[in-house]
C-alpha cells in the first residue's frame, strides 16, 4: 500500500471510532504510572493495579488474545488483553482491535503482573484512546535529508536521535550548574542589534518596522555581556542562540547555541584553570568520562593541558613568522594544501588574493589545527587576529587569548578583555576600515561600546563556546546534533 491507502484507511476508521461515539483526541489523560517504574521495581508493582499511557509500536492478535506493546518517553511495556463483554461507552476492547493502528496513542488501565513466557505486562480489559495517527511511522528511516526534515519520524524511528538531545540538554544544564556554583548571574541579552560585534563573522539582517530601522542578527553575546561589567556586574554570563551568515557543514550551523562568560578582575591565567575545570565537569556530568574517540584521535582530558605559544607552532610548522608575515609565503602554502572538494582551484586563488593578511595567518594555523590530537591551551596569538582582547605586558605584539585545542578544533574562545577605551577605538577602526575594503567578516565600529568603556570596565576575563563542543566529543556533524537542521523548504 501507499501512504494515500494508508491515510485513507485509517481516515475511514476514525470516522468509524466517531461514529460509535468515541473522542478520538481527547484533552485529557489519566496516567498515574510511568513505564520505567513498572520495569524498575516490577516486585513492588506486581498485582497493583496502574494506568499507563503511550504510543503503539506493535500489535500482536491470536484469536482472543492480543498484545500491544506501547511505548512512553521513559520504556516501552505489553499490554495484554483477552475478548470478553462489549467495551464500555468510549473504550475499545480487544474484540475493537482492528480499530487501533501502530502509531496510536492509547491509555490502558490494568494490573501488572507477567505472562506465561515471563513478559513483564499489564492486564487490561479496555483501552482507551488517545490520538488517532492518520500516517504510519515507517520502519526504517535513514535517509538523510528525509531525516532532517522529519525529525519528529527520525525520533520514533532511531530513539539514539532522541537520546542525542537528552544529553545535549545536560551539556548546557551542567555548564549552568558550573557557573551558578561559582558565583555567576545569568542575563539573557538581546539578539537584535543595531551593531553587531564580538566575532569575525557576517550578520544576518532584519528589519523593525516599530523604529523602522534595520537590525543584526547577534553573531556574539560579546558586547552586550561587557556592558553589564561596566554596569557593575562582576560575573556574568548568557547561554542563547547566536547567527553567523555562513555555510552549512560538520562544524558550523547558521543559528547554533552558545555560551559567553566575564568575570571581572581576573585574567587569562585565571581564565584557563577555570574553564579547563568547567570542561572536564561538564564532560563527566554529560557522557560520565574524560576519554574520548573523536574523528581518529584517542583524547584524554584528564591531565593538566600544556600551553603552546600561537607563533611557536606556524614558527615550527610552516616556518611562518606571524610577526613579520610574507603574504606570497602564506599564499604558497594555503596553495600546497588545497582541496579540490571545497573550490575550483581558480576561485581558491582568487579568493586568496582577496583576503586579508591576518586571515590568511588564521587559515594557515588551521592546518596546524586540524591535525591536532590536544588537549592544549593556543596561546598569545598576534595582536592583528584578536581585535577585543587586551595586548600582553610581555610582548605587545601578542595577546592575553587562549584557546582549547581538542580533537582537530578549537574548543572555546577567552582571553584578558581589553578596556582600555583609546587602544579599543583604534582598533575597531582598523577592523572598519577592512570592512569597508570588503572584508565582510570584519567587526564594525561601536562607538557606544567605546564610550561603556570611557565610563570605565574593570580588567575582566573574558571566555566563550558553543556547543560545537557537544557535537565533537558526541562524535556527530552539528546538523545531527541539533533537534530541527536546517534543509531547504519543501511542501510536504
Amino acid at each position: 500500500m501507499i501512504l494515500e491507502d494508508y491515510r485513507n484507511e485509517r481516515l475511514r476508521k476514525l470516522e468509524e471510532l466517531r461514529t460509535r461515539g468515541i473522542d478520538v483526541y481527547p484533552s485529557k489523560s489519566h496516567r498515574n504510572t510511568k513505564i520505567a517504574d513498572i520495569l524498575n521495581h516490577f516486585d513492588e508493582k506486581d498485582g497493583q493495579e496502574v494506568t499507563v499511557v503511550g504510543r503503539i509500536v506493535a500489535i500482536r492478535s491470536f484469536g482472543k488474545l492480543v498484545f500491544l506493546k506501547i511505548r512512553d518517553y521513559f520504556g516501552e511495556i505489553q499490554v495484554f488483553m483477552r475478548a470478553g463483554e462489549p467495551a464500555p461507552e468510549g473504550l475499545l476492547g480487544a474484540k475493537d482491535i482492528k480499530l487501533l493502528d501502530t502509531g496510536d496513542f492509547i491509555e490502558a488501565t490494568g494490573k501488572v503482573g507477567k505472562t506465561q513466557t515471563g513478559e513483564i505486562s499489564v492486564f487490561s480489559d479496555y483501552v482507551r484512546l488517545l490520538t488517532k495517527t492518520l500516517r504510519p511511522l515507517p520502519e526504517q528511516f535513514t535517509n538523510k535529508e528525509e531525516r532532517y526534515r522529519r525529525r519528529y519520524v527520525d525520533m520514533n524511528v532511531n530513539p539514539e536521535v532522541r537520546e542525542r538531545l537528552v544529553r545535549r540538554s545536560k551539556f548546557w544544564q551542567a555548564t549552568r550548574d558550573f557557573m551558578n556554583s561559582h558565583g555567576f548571574t545569568e542575563i539573557n541579552i538581546p539578539v537584535l542589534e543595531h551593531t553587531t560585534g564580538g566575532a569575525d563573522a557576517a550578520p544576518f539582517v532584519t528589519h523593525m518596522n516599530a523604529l523602522d530601522e534595520d537590525f543584526y542578527l547577534r553573531i556574539s553575546h560579546e558586547l552586550p555581556l561587557k556592558r553589564l561589567l561596566g554596569g557593575g556586574f562582576e560575573k556574568v554570563y548568557d547561554i542563547g542562540p547566536r547567527f553567523r551568515n555562513e555555510g552549512v557543514d560538520d562544524e558550523h550551523l547558521p543559528e547554533h547555541i552558545a555560551f559567553e562568560a566575564y568575570s571581572a578582575y581576573e585574567n587569562y591565567e585565571d581564565g584557563m584553570k577555570f574553564y579547563e575545570e568547567m570542561i572536564k565537569y561538564v564532560c563527566m556530568q554529560t557522557w560520565g568520562t574524560l576519554q574520548f574517540n573523536v574523528g581518529g584521535f584517542e583524547i584524554d582530558l584528564d591531565c593538566e593541558w600544556p600551553r603552546i605559544k600561537y607563533s611557536d607552532l606556524l614558527m615550527e610548522k610552516f616556518g611562518v613568522d606571524v610577526f613579520n608575515p610574507n603574504r606570497a609565503q602564506l599564499i604558497q602554502i594555503l596553495l600546497e594544501n588545497w582541496d579540490a572538494k571545497d573550490l575550483k582551484r581558480e576561485a581558491f586563488v582568487a579568493k586568496l588574493e582577496n583576503t586579508t593578511t591576518p586571515h590568511l595567518i588564521d587559515d594557515v594555523w588551521k592546518l596546524i589545527r586540524k591535525t591536532s590530537a590536544g588537549p592544549y591551551w593556543l596561546v598569545e596569538e598576534p595582536l592583528s587576529l584578536s581585535p577585543l582582547a587586551k595586548k600582553s605586558a610581555d610582548n605587545p605584539l601578542v595577546t592575553e587569548r587562549f584557546h582549547p585545542i581538542i580533537a582537530g578544533t578549537e574548543m572555546g574562545n577567552g582571553f584578558s578583555e581589553l578596556n582600555d577605551p583609546l587602544d579599543q577605538l583604534a582598533r575597531f577602526e582598523e577592523q572598519q576600515s577592512a570592512r569597508d575594503a570588503g572584508d565582510e567578516e570584519a567587526q564594525m565600529l561601536d562607538m557606544d561600546f567605546v564610550e561603556m568603556l570611557e565610563y570605565g570596565m574593570p580588567p575582566a576575563c573574558g571566555w566563550g563556546n558553543s556547543e560545537r563542543n557537544f557535537w565533537l566529543l558526541e562524535g556527530v556533524s552539528g546538523r545531527e546534533a541539533v533537534p530541527f537542521p536546517f534543509v531547504k523548504s519543501k511542501e510536504a
